[in-house]
């Protein structure tokens, strides 16, 4: 993550709109969100804008087109390869995970394509699930936009809301004061994601329970 936020605010202009729109789309459309933050690219883009090096509009649009073209893109490889999807080697160590992410897409339908945009997990292997069930198009296409929307334009404005805070409070109160207000936020920021991944982690390792299988056979 933090070669990631180096890489991003070093750059400013095409180059990073450039890196923020491979980032979010290579996470939908490959299904390894879960090893590449497209979450923390786009609000980083946020953080940009604020900053002036970038367009809030443009960034924006940026980030919601990657989003709905990467979810169209993992749709229609989920589509092609079907069930043979489930074995490609990113998902190989994600089995208990990917069930779950089955299930929800069973049980939710066409919304959990616009739910699951929120989750890394699940933001990766939806739209391959979705496209590998042979959910229709259109369906898949007016919750895909719907979450694009929703979930890119949230994100960079939670990084352009940020970036101005800081700035705000560097002007009233001093650099010190700003500093001191950004590390907390940044520290309750990384804590409550590392605490949802420990979670995560805590909900893989955790063996089904043998009825489980009875239940299903």
């Amino acid at each position: 993550m933090s070669s990631i936020q180096h890489l991003l605010l070093g750059h400013g202009g095409v180059v990073a709109y450039l890196i923020i729109f491979g980032v979010v789309f290579a996470e939908d459309a490959l299904f390894i969100g879960f090893v590449i933050p497209g979450e923390t690219a786009a609000v980083l883009g946020g953080v940009l804008a604020s900053r002036g090096s970038v367009s809030l509009t443009i960034m924006t649009l940026v980030v919601v087109f990657a989003a709905i073209l990467g979810d169209t893109v993992g749709y229609l490889i989920g589509r092609a390869l079907g069930p043979r999807i489930l074995q490609i080697r990113p998902l190989r160590n994600h089995q208990h995970r990917l069930a779950d992410a089955q299930a929800f897409v069973r049980d939710r339908g066409a919304p959990a394509v616009f739910l699951g945009r929120f989750v890394a997990f699940f933001r990766a292997t939806v739209p391959g699930l979705a496209g590998m069930s042979h959910m229709h198009y259109r369906r898949f296409l007016v919750w895909n936009v719907a979450g694009g929307i929703v979930w890119g334009v949230g994100a960079v404005l939670i990084g352009w809301f940020a970036g101005n805070s800081f700035a705000r409070v560097e002007q009233t109160a001093g650099l010190a004061s700003a500093i001191i207000v950004g590390a907390i936020v940044v520290a309750a920021a990384v804590s409550w994601i590392v605490i949802r991944r420990r979670r995560e982690a805590r909900e893989e390792d955790t063996p089904r329970s043998p009825h489980d299988d009875g239940e299903s056979a």
